[in-house]
Formats: structure tokens, sequence, C-alpha cells
């Protein structure tokens, strides 16, 4: 049929947004291989590293990026003696090939699978010290219901980064800590993590059941990196109970904070799930307590990979200190990421 000038069509239906292309007379559509491509460029940084990953000829790269440039009317990478760069309007056109890449990729596994033979690939993104202990056991379950499904999980310190992750669509369900600000995910309460703080086997206050800040506030602290929501968390609760704690080291990961506790260098504080096996004996809880809202976030819609992992998250035990004493509870820091603080937990 003879396609209409300036006839719009609708490419691909986003979770987030729909990406909206032009057909003119005599012109074909954009293709999702024009996508892939120009994501591999913008990834590898020259046609011939693209053409390499893809496992395809160099010239066949080339005639796909042209065509793309001249069917949408804009440079989409700056030719530079160090490469081919994303100009500023390419940048927002790859954000969005991204979105619709993966959305297809998505549609496409889910069409061709049964219920038991659910195949592609699933995103986890955790942030740092959450679900450490769960997600183990919830995976193994989710790979037993669905042995072909692809599940890539990594662990993020910096809250700006899941944020930006999940703009982009990139991520199919992350662990956080409080509810999610923006309406891309919606969120789902799996329990509450109090924190410890974690002392050498030699350290006096073991010998509570429950260590005050106070009397740790003048000890070394083993710290995590600038931006990261663990070490948000430390400043804050220290901050809210007018402490101010000295730093001996920084760290990256909550096992190596943990066993340099152990090891007497300083304290730290970490969620309980964090903890390594063989540790737990050299933690506290702490008084005032300290708890952080573990939240699952998924995309309005997921899919049966996503809600599945959700239910097999909620059967996990998500660790939780009992109060002791007399019945009271004591005094609490309820803490939420540094930009969503509140003084309740997560509903």
């Amino acid at each position: 049929m003879r396609p209409v000038r300036n006839r719009v069509a609708l490419f691909a239906a986003c979770p987030t947004r729909w990406v909206v292309v032009q057909r003119w007379e005599g012109r074909e559509a954009l293709t999702l291989r024009q996508f892939e491509y120009a994501l591999a460029v913008a990834e590898a940084g020259s046609v011939t590293a693209a053409a390499e990953v893809l496992r395809v000829a160099q010239p066949s790269v080339s005639q796909q990026i042209r065509s793309l440039e001249r069917e949408l009317g804009v440079t989409l990478f700056a030719r530079t003696p160090a490469g081919l760069v994303p100009t500023a309007v390419g940048r927002a056109f790859l954000r969005d090939a991204e979105v619709t890449v993966r959305a297809a990729r998505q549609a496409k596994a889910t069409a061709r699978a049964g219920a038991d033979e659910l195949e592609g690939e699933l995103v986890v993104a955790a942030q740092m010290g959450l679900g450490t202990r769960q997600l183990p056991g919830a995976l193994i379950a989710l790979r037993r219901r669905f042995p072909r499904l692809e599940i890539t999980v990594f662990e993020e310190a910096n809250p700006a980064e899941l944020k930006r992750l999940a703009r982009r669509g990139v991520v199919d369900l992350g662990l956080i800590a409080g509810p999610c600000e923006e309406d891309l995910y919606e969120s789902h309460h799996l329990g509450d993590e109090e924190f410890v703080v974690v002392l050498s086997p030699e350290h006096a206050r073991l010998a509570a059941d429950r260590v005050e800040l106070r009397d740790v506030a003048r000890e070394p602290w083993i710290r995590f990196d600038h931006g990261s929501a663990l070490d948000g968390t430390l400043r804050d609760v220290l901050g809210d109970n007018g402490l101010a704690p000295t730093t001996v080291a920084r760290v990256s990961q909550t096992a190596t904070a943990v066993r340099w506790a152990a090891h007497g260098l300083g304290v730290t504080l970490v969620p309980t799930s964090a903890v390594p096996p063989g540790f737990e004996h050299l933690t506290r809880p702490v008084h005032p307590a300290v708890s952080m809202p573990t939240v699952a976030a998924i995309r309005p819609g997921a899919g049966p990979a996503e809600m599945a992992l959700l239910k097999f998250l909620r059967q996990e035990t998500w660790y939780y200190t009992d109060f002791s004493g007399s019945g009271s509870p004591p005094a609490h820091n309820w803490v939420m990421p540094p930009s969503t603080r509140n003084s309740a937990p997560a509903a």
C-alpha cells in the first residue's frame, strides 16, 4: 500500500511512554534493528567495535546508522578522533531507543513462551545491603519456576544511580529503601530491616543485649562510600541523636565493613541481613533502634517473571529484632533515603 505523506505511525508501546516515528512518502519505517545498532555503536564507541559485538559486517552497521539518521533528519553521532560520540539529540533518542528495545524483547519472549517456558532476561537491582540473605532463596525458587529465564542481578550503592536506571527502564525489579518517588514503578512493602552494630570479639559492649548509640559514638567508624544510601543512614541516625562519628575507613561493600569491624578496626552499622554467616555473634541491635523499610519496586503491568519473584520475596524472612525488656518499645529511628525521609515506615 502506498504510504501516506506525514502519516504518523506508533512504533512501539513502552511501559512509560510511546515512541513515535514519522512515515514519509517513499521512505521505510524505522526498525528495531536500527535501534539495536545505534545502541551498540553508542556503547562500543565505534562502528567497528559495534560490528564485532553484533557479529555482523561493519558496512551493514554503517549503512543502518546512516539510514537511521537520514530517516530521522538529525545527526545522532559526532565523528571525533576518539570515535563516535552521541550528540545531544542522539542521547535523547538513545534513552527512548533502549526502553523500546527492552520492551520489544520482553514482549517477544512473553508471546513465544508458555506459562512454564518463560524465557528472556530479568534484570534485578538491589540497593547495597538489602536482600543479601533473601534474594538467593527467592531467585532459586524463580529458576525452578522458569528454568529458561536468564537473571541478571547487580548491587548499587548510590540511590541516584538506581533512579537513573529506573527512568531508563532497564530495571525489571528493584529492592530499595522506602517507597518509589516516581510513577514509573509501584512499591510493594516486603518488611523492615533493623540495623545492627558490628563490634570486635573483645568489645565490652557485646555483653549487652542492645548497644546505646551514645556508648559507641566516640569509637572509630567504618563507613561507606559518599553518596551511598548506607552512609546516608549512618550520617542521619547519628546526626539525629546529636552524635558526630569519627571515620577510620570507607568501604564499598557491607561484607568488608563487617569483617574489618570484627578485626577491631572500628565499629559499623549495617542491615541485619547483610551480616555474613559466622559474624552474627558480633552484632547487637542499637538503642534508639534503627530500621529501614524494604520495598520491591516493579513496573505497572509487570510480567509473570516479576510477579513470581515478588511472590517469592514475600515468602522470605525480612529480619527484624524483637524488642526486649519491659514490653515497651525503645525509642526508634525509621530511616528513609535522604531525599524521602519520613517519620513513619512505608505502608
